[in-house]
């Protein structure tokens, strides 16, 4: 036996409620997303600088170059020659030194980008420890005080949000049941009725647990929507979003809100029919 006709409009409700909880939780993934995205660009987008003692010949730095290229930390390695630096040293500066000193007092380096996970403080010494090894280079250096920042200001935003994430999904959880047992509330009647006529207990769920999922999948799929019409609104105002997109990701996070609720849905139906089973009838008035 179905669930009556008196039950579809609770049921309506209970997708629309457990829509916009998931919705909001959704949209805190995408935050999320978007801040390891945005954490792991300005990562890999500090410069370490390998400099070369100022009589290094340049097949020399080029195979320096080559060695890098094949190390896991090296993301990008790009030569920079003594006439290069002096360049962007008069841009910088808007002077050149050696009208200045007579010579040019630059060495050739290298400027490495390396990989996210590579850019702390341990990282980047052992970085440096390696690079050394070479009696060609001079020094290798990079930003310190920016390092020990950054990371310890992503590192106090990450748990931040770890929080907020994890109280949101116990949240989340709490109203997606309560919803659920609302809209259940409505066919306890013919549950009962159900188990008077004789029905067993799988035969009574059964229909109410295949709404459930019906009606989770369809909350997960308009949930799903609006967080992609709100990400495709952000995008096309803030075309720099683009640039931080992880497809993969996102269609994890949009997987997750329709198993989410397709999960939570039918463990709460189910919790809510065997409540209403082990109730005496004067109990459901």
């Amino acid at each position: 036996m179905a669930p009556g006709k008196k039950a579809k409009p609770s049921y309506v409700y209970a997708i629309i409620g457990v829509s916009l909880v998931l919705f909001l939780l959704g949209t805190l993934g995408w935050l999320v997303i978007n801040g390891r995205a945005l954490t792991r660009a300005f990562k890999e987008d500090l410069e370490v600088n390998v400099n070369f003692h100022d009589n290094t010949k340049e097949e020399n730095v080029q195979k320096m170059k080559s060695i890098l290229d094949q190390q896991p930390f090296v993301r990008e390695a790009r030569i920079i020659t003594k006439e290069e630096a002096i360049k962007m040293e008069s841009q910088v500066e808007g002077e050149n030194p050696v009208d200045l000193l007579g010579y040019n007092p630059l060495f050739s380096s290298i400027a490495l980008k390396l990989h996210s996970e590579y850019v702390n403080k341990d990282s980047l010494e052992k970085v440096r420890q390696f690079i050394m090894q070479s009696n060609v280079v001079r020094d290798v250096t990079w930003p310190k005080v920016v390092v020990d920042k950054m990371n310890s200001n992503f590192r106090k935003i990450g748990i931040v949000l770890a929080v907020i994430s994890f109280i949101l999904f116990i949240v989340v959880i709490f109203l997606i049941d309560n919803t659920v047992r609302l809209a259940m509330f409505s066919n306890r009647f013919l549950i009962k009725t159900m188990q008077m006529v004789g029905a067993t207990r799988w035969f009574i769920s059964r229909p109410f647990d295949r709404r459930a999922v019906i009606n989770g999948l369809i909350s997960g799929i308009i949930a799903v929507l609006a967080l992609w019409m709100v990400i495709s609104f952000a995008y096309a105002q803030l075309p720099e979003l683009k640039l931080l997109k992880n497809t993969g990701m996102l269609a994890v996070l949009m997987t997750g809100m329709i198993l989410m609720g397709v999960l939570i849905c039918m463990i709460s139906t189910h919790r809510s029919v065997l409540k209403y089973l082990k109730l005496h009838v004067d109990d459901l008035y």
